[in-house]
């Protein structure tokens, strides 16, 4: 079957997007796509192409490409986005270059559109021998995802059964014009040297391994969904709601957990805490035994990546943003139905009337009473006790004083306000999510 072929019967699911953009960076596998996709849009009934050039600013020669880009789509009348983005220092060039293209990526996508990238099965071997050494997972070792979510859109691997050596022959045959890009010669870059060096070594000896490399990480992809779906199984007696409806925090109750063997509840885990951050590694995961055995009056926290793993009232939090920071310290003079925004800590608002005085926002600072009714003075470290608040909400939780003394807990059944609702201490709380607080 011609790649023209294949590469038509792989987008099939896709023919009814809205559009369909070409991740197009002037090598030769996107090259390659874009040349075959331009021909099938002659001849069948497709969504409208684009293509997205990602110009990085890293290399002198880059400076070259968009020009080549622009030569290449109008001779095959495909409109060209160019999208210029900053790269972010740090430890792993690659990385940030690539967090900063399916950034732009993410960004140029519609509501179901499609970016189509031009990996292909050589990458996929590369990648999942590169992951392997690293001692990814079964997650890890599924590789390239055929198709992903991805902005508002989809991205779609449709080469992922072509060798590079296929896409060679076309662009020969069609005598097609692309660009090198020098850094993929550079072998200080462990994916460089994999290409380079261990690869070519492996097919002398097995010609077969790519193709057999990436067969396998697409057993491992379908061993990853199996485990997301028991995953998904073993989690749905954790995420039942929490009694603090009004805390936008991610919670899990502990005990459904502590019922699963040891493997399970790891699996369970990571599926429920992969949005939220990196997975540790094997090593780390003693944090976790550790969170989960703590006695019951201990505040054990699990820190990972982007956030922390805190414990209380027998359920797990997930904690980042500006739950990671300590307030600082309240002393607000507040009136009736004002909005406060709180640093690093949502709003609060009093809503109803509050009779005349000088009334006062504050955090707790130790040894405060709060006046309860038929109960006397209480210290207020016992009612949040009673009320079984997780140690991490107390300390930021808004107070209500007049004169002083503690008049109203902010969002506490009957503590927020006096028993005939008159008004009442309400807070928004911040998210537990770096872009959302």
């Amino acid at each position: 079957m011609s790649l023209s072929a294949r590469l038509l019967g792989s987008l099939a699911p896709w023919r009814a997007a809205p559009a369909w953009h070409i991740a197009l960076s002037g090598g030769l596998d996107s090259t390659v796509l874009l040349h075959l996709l331009a021909g099938l849009a002659q001849r069948e009934a497709l969504p409208p192409l684009c293509a997205i050039h990602i110009h990085h600013g890293l290399q002198a020669a880059a400076d070259a490409w968009p020009a080549h880009c622009r030569e290449l789509c109008a001779a095959l009348s495909v409109p060209l986005h160019i999208e210029h983005v900053q790269v972010a220092p740090g430890a792993s060039l690659e990385r940030a270059a690539r967090d900063a293209r399916y950034g732009a990526f993410a960004t140029a996508l519609g509501v179901d559109e499609v970016l189509l990238t031009a990996q292909h099965r050589d990458d996929q071997a590369e990648t999942l021998l590169f992951r392997l050494l690293r001692g990814a997972g079964v997650q890890g070792l599924s590789a390239m995802p055929a198709q992903r979510v991805l902005g508002a859109g989809q991205l779609v691997r449709p080469l992922l059964n072509c060798s590079r050596a296929e896409l060679q022959a076309y662009a020969t045959a069609h005598r097609l014009r692309w660009v090198d890009d020098p850094s993929n010669t550079d072998e200080r870059f462990s994916r460089n040297y994999l290409r380079r060096q261990v690869l070519p070594a492996l097919l002398s000896r097995w010609p077969q391994a790519g193709a057999n490399m990436a067969r396998s990480a697409a057993y491992l992809s379908e061993a990853g969904q199996l485990l997301d779906e028991l995953a998904q199984q073993d989690l749905a007696g954790a995420e039942v709601a929490a009694e603090l409806a009004w805390l936008p925090v991610p919670s899990l109750a502990l005990p459904a957990l502590r019922g699963l063997g040891e493997a399970r509840q790891r699996n369970a885990l990571r599926y429920w805490l992969r949005p939220f951050t990196t997975m540790p590694d094997s090593g780390h995961w003693a944090g976790w035994q550790a969170l989960r055995e703590a006695a019951a009056d201990a505040s054990p926290v699990w820190r990972l990546a982007e956030g922390e793993l805190r414990r209380g009232d027998e359920r797990l939090w997930w904690l980042s943003g500006d739950w990671l920071r300590t307030p600082p310290r309240l002393a607000q003079p507040v009136c009736a139905e004002q909005i406060v925004q709180l640093p690093g800590n949502g709003h609060v608002q009093i809503r109803g009337a509050l009779p005349a005085g000088n009334w006062q926002l504050a955090y707790r600072q130790g040894g405060e009473q709060m006046l309860l009714a038929g109960r006397g003075r209480r210290d207020l470290k016992r009612v949040l006790n009673e009320r079984r608040l997780p140690t991490f909400v107390r300390d930021r939780l808004p107070l209500l004083l007049l004169d002083g003394q503690v008049m109203a807990l902010a969002n506490l059944s009957g503590l927020h306000g006096p028993a005939d609702g008159r008004w009442q201490l309400h807070w928004q709380p911040p998210t537990s999510d770096q872009g959302l607080s």
